[in-house]
């Protein structure tokens, strides 16, 4: 999961800008020359229908397991949302020849208004890899937040890359410890370097993608000390998809994040990004795993249960036990 590579996310930044744009991207696949054209099939979960499409090209894997790839995501982001956030979704999985993995993920909304994911799968991509992959997740997750200007694409790709491998965690496809491991491993790319001038202000890949992330986490664990730990970011982005803050939709920053304060009653998220749009406000994050009883050793990430915030900590990725209703703002 460490490996968001930088030259990743670069590209997915880069073509982030493309999702408010009304045309759809051209698509790149060659064909499949003496073989059939493309298949595609639909899921249902979490009350939504997404259709996928595989366009024309070789893969070494046949089609049902790249739809069962497409499925695991979907279920990480129905486990986090507890439904999944829009009724309808599209995605196109296109083959490319020569490799292997997964990359060049981006989601749109073209002039239908049918919100699109489109991904590429390398011709030589194991089950393996697919199992392990995070893009599809975050991509689909990207549906679950409306669009922003801009200056405030951090909160966007923030939120995918947090919300991203805990709702894997919550769907038991990835352990607590390597969610954790992760965020000791990456958070520290997204600190302020030299010079920075907040989050609003700073558009480096750290701290667009890792900064928004810790913005979110900071902004978890505010949420739960501040309610007791009886909510959590989770409730705040529920709420906002509950009021229709998807990526369909223009909000601006200020009212997503009074929209998600409102579902859980606080004001964490509008007084954190106050003291983190203009200005570096770094993170003591060794104090910050101490609290949480995160220990982090050759590569390995152990937990101290009698830390102050370890309950805190447990319940960022346990599952959500009862299926109630988001909150409406």
């Amino acid at each position: 999961m460490i490996a968001l590579a930088a030259a990743a996310l670069f590209a997915g930044l880069a073509a982030a800008r493309a999702r408010r744009d009304a045309a759809e991207p051209p698509g790149n696949a060659p064909g499949r020359g003496a073989e059939a054209g493309g298949e595609s099939t639909q899921i249902q979960i979490g009350g939504a229908t997404i259709t996928v499409s595989i366009a024309a090209g070789r893969t070494d894997l046949p089609a049902p397991q790249l739809y069962a790839w497409v499925r695991r995501a979907a279920r990480a982001v129905n486990a986090y949302y507890v439904t999944f956030p829009v009724a309808r979704a599209r995605v196109n999985v296109r083959p490319t020849p020569g490799r292997d993995g997964v990359f060049n993920g981006f989601t749109f909304c073209p002039d239908s208004g049918l919100l699109t994911t489109r991904i590429a799968v390398g011709e030589h991509t194991t089950e393996a890899e697919l199992a392990d992959d995070w893009m599809m997740t975050h991509e689909l997750v990207h549906m679950a937040f409306p669009s922003m200007q801009d200056q405030h694409h951090w909160i966007e790709e923030g939120m995918a890359t947090y919300v991203e491998p805990i709702g894997r965690a919550q769907d038991g496809q990835v352990s607590a410890a390597s969610v954790w491991k992760w965020m000791v491993e990456g958070l520290p790319q997204g600190e302020p370097e030299p010079g920075d001038r907040g989050l609003d202000n700073t558009h480096t890949w750290g701290r667009t993608y890792w900064g928004g992330a810790l913005f979110c986490l900071m902004a978890d664990v505010g949420i739960r000390r501040e309610t007791r730990n009886r909510a959590g970011l989770q409730d705040a982005l529920r709420g906002i998809v509950a009021a229709g803050g998807t990526m369909d939709h223009d909000w601006s920053i200020e009212r997503a994040l009074a929209t998600g304060d409102k579902a859980t009653g606080t004001k964490v998220l509008q007084d954190l990004y106050a003291k983190m749009k203009d200005s570096p406000a770094p993170v003591d994050l060794g104090q910050l795993w101490k609290e949480l009883g995160v220990e982090h050793t050759g590569g390995h990430v152990t937990f101290r249960d009698d830390a102050p915030l370890a309950a805190i900590r447990k319940a960022i990725t346990e599952p959500v036990k009862a299926k109630v209703a988001p909150a409406k703002p």
